[in-house]
C-alpha cells in the first residue's frame, strides 16, 4: 500500500517540510558526486554506534546523530522516506508550529539514532537516513488524524487501484514494514545500506506518540471519523 496524498486542508505553508525534504534530496546529490568516496562520507557523518558510546574517544560523535538524518543510502531509500515525509510533514507541522515541528522532527530523529545505540553500542556500522524522525511524525499523524482519509496505491490479484483509505491503515502498514525490513538488515555491516535498523524507527515511533498524545490534548483534529467513508 503506497500513500499518494492525504486530504486535510493544511492552514499554513509547510516551509520547514519543503526545507527539510529539499535539504535531504541536496544532500543526496552531493553523495552521489562523490563515487567511491561516499563511503567514507557515511563512515564519517554516519551514526556509528561504537564511537557514540564512547563519548571520551570521540567527544563529538554526538553531532552525527542529527548528520546521519540527511544522508540516504539509495535513491529508494530517499523517495521512500520523502515520500511519507511531504505527504504527512504538513499537517503535523499545521499542528506543531513552524519551530515546534523542527524540534520535533530533530528530537526524534535523536531519539532513534539514540534507540539504535542502545541496541547495539558496539556496531561500527554507520546508520543513516531520516526514517527514524520520519518515524516520530507518522507517530504524531496516526494519533492526530488516525480515520483521515488518504489516497492510497493499494494493490490487487491483475492489478492495483487508487482507493481511500484510513491514514491508521497506511501508516500501520507502514510501521509493519519497516519492522519486517529491519529485522532483514540485521547483520548487514556495509557502509552503503547504512546500518538500518528497526531499533531506530522504533524509537522516533515512541517519541512521536508522545508529542502526538499531547498535541491531541491541546487540540480538536478537523476530522470528523463518523462522517468519513472509504472506497
Amino acid at each position: 500500500m503506497i500513500p499518494l496524498a492525504d486530504e486535510i486542508p493544511r492552514r499554513r505553508a509547510p516551509v520547514v517540510t519543503v526545507s527539510l525534504l529539499a535539504l535531504n534530496v541536496v544532500v543526496f546529490l552531493y553523495e552521489l558526486t562523490l563515487g567511491p568516496e561516499t563511503d567514507g562520507l557515511l563512515m564519517s557523518f554516519g551514526a556509528v554506534p561504537a564511537r557514540i558510546s564512547s563519548p571520551g574517544n570521540h567527544p563529538l560523535a554526538f553531532l552525527t546523530l542529527l548528520t546521519s538524518m540527511f544522508l540516504h543510502g539509495g535513491w529508494m531509500h530517499l523517495i521512500g522516506n520523502m515520500l511519507y515525509l511531504w505527504i504527512f510533514g504538513d499537517n503535523v507541522e499545521d499542528a506543531l508550529g513552524h519551530l515546534g515541528y523542527l524540534v520535533f522532527y530533530l528530537v526524534a530523529g535523536v531519539a532513534a539514532g539514540l534507540a539504535q545505540v542502545a541496541m547495539a553500542p558496539e556496531s561500527l556500522t554507520p546508520a543513516i537516513g531520516a526514517s527514524g524522525a520520519i518515524a516520530g511524525v507518522l507517530a504524531v499523524y496516526l494519533v492526530l488524524y488516525p480515520s483521515a482519509p488518504v489516497r492510497a496505491l493499494v494493490p490487487g490479484f491483475f492489478f492495483a487501484r487508487v482507493a481511500r483509505v484510513p491514514a491508521a491503515a497506511v501508516l500501520g502498514m507502514w510501521f509493519i514494514i519497516q519492522l519486517f525490513n529491519g529485522f532483514l538488515s540485521l547483520g548487514v555491516s556495509t557502509m552503503a545500506t547504512g546500518g538500518v535498523a528497526w531499533f531506530a524507527h522504533i524509537g522516533g515511533f515512541v517519541v512521536g506518540l508522545v508529542v502526538g498524545f499531547v498535541a491531541r490534548g491541546r487540540r480538536r483534529p478537523p476530522v470528523d471519523s463518523e462522517r468519513t467513508r472509504y472506497w
